[in-house]
């Protein structure tokens, strides 16, 4: 099993965000996040670092640059087992992100209505929610990552019921969900603009 001890926030949807970060944080579970998500975090009453706390740079380009940094990712990506990369997190001062919660730009509902542009449609083109969720699928064994609303209340009730931890065969399947979820949706972004 894995614990969750610190999670990566940052949804477009924001339905059911409160109930769980709520649930997390009765576990004591740390939360990092962006933009619009932490501002709801934080109305909730929870402790919330923003993003640029952990990078050392602001959100910037019109919000088209927070998550893409190797304190982020690198708390994603390395192997908890690896003793190699422990030190290098250390040295680096790269904390370990164990739970990413992201759900992407509405990409596809953005081209569906009637007289988008072009430019409208670009904008709803997300790279870091992606990036995340690959990067923690990637490094399931250790990370937990949920794509999906729908999953809030499994994953909840599994870290509550397992005290602060989650199932090899859960990270699995929810690690498989994020590739699926992704590759939709570059599949629509590429069908649209092949469509042009």
């Amino acid at each position: 099993m894995s614990r969750v001890q610190r999670a990566l926030i940052s949804v477009y949807d924001k339905s059911g965000i409160e109930d769980l970060a709520k649930g997390l944080a009765a576990l004591g579970v740390e939360f990092i996040s962006t933009g619009g998500t932490a501002k709801q975090l934080r109305a909730a009453g929870l402790k919330v670092l923003d993003i640029s706390e952990i990078t050392g740079f602001p959100e910037m380009l019109d919000g088209r640059v927070k998550t893409l940094h190797p304190m982020i990712h690198g708390g994603l990506l390395y192997k908890r087992e690896s003793e190699e990369h422990r030190s290098q997190a250390a040295i680096h001062g790269i904390v370990a992100i164990d739970l990413v919660v992201v759900n992407l730009y509405p990409f596809e509902q953005t081209i569906a209505q009637p007289g988008i542009t072009l430019e409208e449609a670009i904008e709803q083109i997300d790279i870091g929610g992606p990036s995340m969720l690959r990067s923690a699928a990637k490094n399931w064994e250790s990370v937990s990552v949920v794509c999906d609303p729908l999953d809030y209340a499994d994953l909840l009730r599994e870290v509550q019921e397992n005290h602060g931890h989650t199932k090899k065969e859960t990270r699995l399947r929810l690690a498989g969900k994020v590739f699926a979820t992704t590759s939709r949706y570059d599949a629509a972004i590429c069908g649209y603009l092949e469509g042009l």
